[in-house]
């Protein structure tokens, strides 16, 4: 029976996470993203998957300020990542669920994601929670999801490595 692994990511995998990244997104910057937000030190969370011993997937949350007369400290999912030999076996949604589960216990409130409704709804997000915001993102895919007491309402100012996609 095959399992999933999941992991918080470690220096020798950073070759792995970027070649997944690249494929997943059919070119480098996502990869690039990454590893700005690693010099940065804008990472929060970010974990791997291991499919049967082999690297197979990748999530990152980075540091998200919600700016509403006082700062606000919430995350940003972004990238999400399965190699294509990967996809369809749950490994995405293992990495979301350990992802919010950590996040919770670390003390976060407010995760948002700029992506499918269909897919990031599963796991909570919505747009509804996310509405609130002002953000060059804002529209349908912009969602948001709350382990807690935190802001409905404010500007999104994301890390400035975002600003290169």
């Amino acid at each position: 029976m095959s399992s999933i692994a999941i992991r918080r990511v470690q220096p020798a995998d950073r070759a792995l996470i970027s070649a997944i990244l690249e494929e997943a997104f059919d070119g480098p910057d996502e990869a690039k993203l990454v590893a700005q937000l690693s010099g940065n030190g804008d990472i929060v969370l970010e974990l791997v998957a291991e499919f049967d011993g082999a690297l197979a997937g990748h999530i990152l949350f980075s540091r998200l300020r919600v700016e509403n007369g006082t700062s606000f400290d919430a995350v940003a999912l972004a990238p999400l990542s399965v190699a294509s030999a990967h996809q369809g076996k749950g490994i995405g949604s293992a990495l979301i669920k350990a992802a919010h589960e950590q996040l919770a216990l670390m003390g976060e409130t407010l995760s948002v994601v700029l992506g499918d409704p269909g897919y990031y709804g599963r796991f909570g997000y919505t747009h509804a929670r996310a509405s609130g915001f002002t953000s060059q993102y804002q529209g349908a895919y912009l969602q948001a999801l709350a382990f807690g007491d935190a802001p409905l309402s404010g500007t999104l100012v994301y890390s400035r490595a975002f600003e290169g996609l």
